[in-house]
């Protein structure tokens, strides 16, 4: 049991760094025209170190894991306010590796994670729009927010030590600001992830999660319609684990910056370009991030 324990938080590194990819994530509430549609489709490389629970013998640990996501959002006039409505699908395979008492462990999984959605609406300073219209739209100030939700229909089974879903629903509700600058943009949000407990942890254990706070601000550039760069950053805290009513030292105080660059390809197709790394890691993961996405959007007659 004492191994099976520890390979269990080797694994967590399987789910985190899509979950700290879409913290880093500028222009989340830009007003988009009412009808239009998006797909994305993305891949993303993490690896880094693991910081598993102090009170076991694990040392050295790392991770790499690839990400597929899949992506669709539409925009949306919310009682005259421009919203938008988004689901995420990603898929993950990857290997966390380390030093379980002096002996060489590795770990490989692969499988769906747990989809989000996510609906925003902008309570100031954008206005539900159609295309034509949107194109005399200027951004001043954007106050909204937004409600996530991950639902437990990612890869999990109880009897093994590694999943990549995590049989919880998980709730974010964030407000968020926006203000142009001439060709720049300054934004940050606030969030917090609640967490419902994993009644079939390994072992036929319950765990439970604090709330997870979040804070981000971003930077962004617009060279052009289209083209634009961002620099990102965010801190989150909290999120401390209890496996059946004992609290884990695993609370964290973690910190990322990121660097983001958009490139339009033609009406209907852009590329997206983005990277990210810890700046602090008191617990939990300390990874790398580099990953690319290909946009294609459609609608409100375009």
């Amino acid at each position: 049991m004492r191994t099976n324990y520890a390979v269990v938080c080797l694994a967590v590194a399987l789910a985190a760094p899509a979950l700290q990819a879409q913290q880093l994530e500028p222009r989340a509430y830009s007003n988009i025209p009412v009808g239009m549609n998006f797909a994305l489709l993305g891949y993303t490389h993490s690896r880094g170190d693991v910081l598993p629970d102090p009170s076991l013998p694990a040392r050295d640990v790392s991770a790499q894991v690839d990400t597929l996501v899949m992506a669709y959002a539409r925009g949306l006039d919310l009682w005259g306010k421009s919203g938008q409505i988004s689901l995420v699908a990603p898929y993950s395979w990857g290997t966390v590796s380390g030093l379980l008492e002096g002996q060489p462990t590795s770990v490989k999984r692969s499988g769906f994670g747990d989809p989000v959605l996510r609906l925003s609406v902008n309570f100031l300073g954008a206005p539900a729009l159609s295309l034509k219209d949107f194109a005399s739209y200027r951004q001043q100030t954007v106050l909204g927010a937004s409600l996530s939700v991950s639902a437990p229909l990612g890869q999990y089974d109880p009897t093994k030590v590694v999943n990549i879903g995590t049989n919880r629903w998980a709730f974010k509700p964030e407000l968020g600001v926006s203000h142009a600058l001439g060709n720049w943009v300054l934004e940050g949000a606030l969030a917090v992830w609640l967490f419902t407990d994993n009644d079939q942890y390994f072992g036929g254990r319950i765990r439970s999660q604090a709330p997870l706070y979040a804070a981000q601000a971003h930077a962004v550039y617009n060279f052009r319609p289209g083209l634009w760069a961002a620099l990102d950053y965010t801190h989150y805290t909290g999120g401390r684990t209890t496996v059946d009513g004992v609290e884990r030292g695993d609370a964290q105080q973690n910190a990322r910056w990121g660097a983001t660059l958009a490139l339009p390809v033609d009406r209907h197709n852009s590329i997206k370009l983005y990277a990210s790394t810890g700046l602090l890691a008191r617990s939990g993961t300390n990874f790398d991030v580099l990953g690319v996405a290909w946009q294609y959007r459609w609608g409100a007659g375009l």
